[in-house]
């Protein structure tokens, strides 16, 4: 039997501070769950089409947004100046939150009924924590992927690119083993270097940091993945943040998976298929008591 492709409907909403904000949605046929997706900084949702389609060839929905600054979002904010991508606008970081938060709640009022897991990657993971601080009870998962223990030390600010430079000539070798894909990087119009300190400025820039909530508000299970050559957080980082997420967090769910070998986007690596089955496969552990 042939496998189900989603169409991606293309939608929108108005946040607080009159921001459009464009998000996309990909519908399994009998959807079981649906997936909240984050993307990272200096991309956009639409760079996860084949993640989206796996998702779906498992019965879950995907709803992915391009944050503030980023992707169409972006481009609607400063007409079509992709010069100004990066820049979050008014209400910044804090204002970039609360729109994945008002996602949740369109999600939720389109699937009643039908649990919610989120998927942060690298920023996406970032706020994802900042979000999960006070609404981890809207989900019934939490991936976090690329991401890092948000205090000082164990969050690479520099040149991401640095420990891989030696290994090709974009500039985007730490995102995967894959040329393609930092090739690719490269030549997308609505890819950027990103520098968070710059584009965001030291007020938002601090808030990136943080620790998980003493306790967290729902004892959700969480999933962190990252490859051993993430040069973001690394290994040491993301244990730090999963015993956190235990002590202070009160979380009784927490693995780690660390794919050796694997750069920043576990997503587009070269063992990208064992990474998105152990995704589905976490994600079918957690949904089984939902299921009829």
């Amino acid at each position: 039997m042939p496998k189900f492709t989603a169409e991606r409907s293309d939608h929108s909403f108005v946040d607080a501070q009159g921001v459009t904000v464009h998000y996309y949605v990909w519908k399994a046929a009998k959807p079981r769950a649906v997936l909240q997706l984050a993307h990272g900084l200096g991309e956009y949702a639409r760079r996860y089409e084949r993640l989206a389609q796996d998702f779906v060839a498992a019965g879950i929905s995907v709803y992915a947004d391009d944050h503030r600054g980023h992707g169409q979002t972006g481009l609607s904010q400063y007409n079509g100046e992709h010069g100004r991508l990066g820049k979050l606008g008014p209400g910044g970081l804090r204002a970039a939150v609360a729109d994945l938060h008002q996602l949740t709640g369109i999600i939720a009022d389109e699937n009643p009924g039908l649990p919610i897991v989120f998927l942060g990657h690298s920023w996406g993971s970032l706020m994802g924590q900042i979000l999960v601080n006070e609404h981890a009870g809207d989900f019934a998962g939490i991936i976090l992927s690329g991401t890092a223990y948000r205090v000082p030390g164990q969050m690479n600010g520099g040149n991401l690119n640095s420990r891989h430079k030696s290994l090709g000539t974009t500039g985007y070798e730490w995102l995967s083993r894959d040329a393609a894909v930092s090739a690719a990087f490269v030549e997308d119009p609505l890819t950027f270097y990103a520098d968070a300190l710059k584009l965001f400025g030291i007020s938002d820039g601090l808030r990136l940091f943080g620790r998980p909530s003493k306790p967290m508000p729902a004892d959700v299970p969480l999933l962190i993945m990252i490859g051993s050559e993430d040069s973001l957080g690394g290994e040491t980082s993301v244990q730090k943040l999963a015993d956190s997420y235990i002590r202070r967090g009160e979380l009784t769910d927490v693995e780690v998976i660390v794919y050796n070998e694997a750069r920043h986007e576990i997503f587009n690596e070269t063992n990208k298929n064992e990474v998105t089955a152990d995704l589905i496969a976490w994600v079918d552990q957690r949904l089984a008591p939902e299921r009829d």
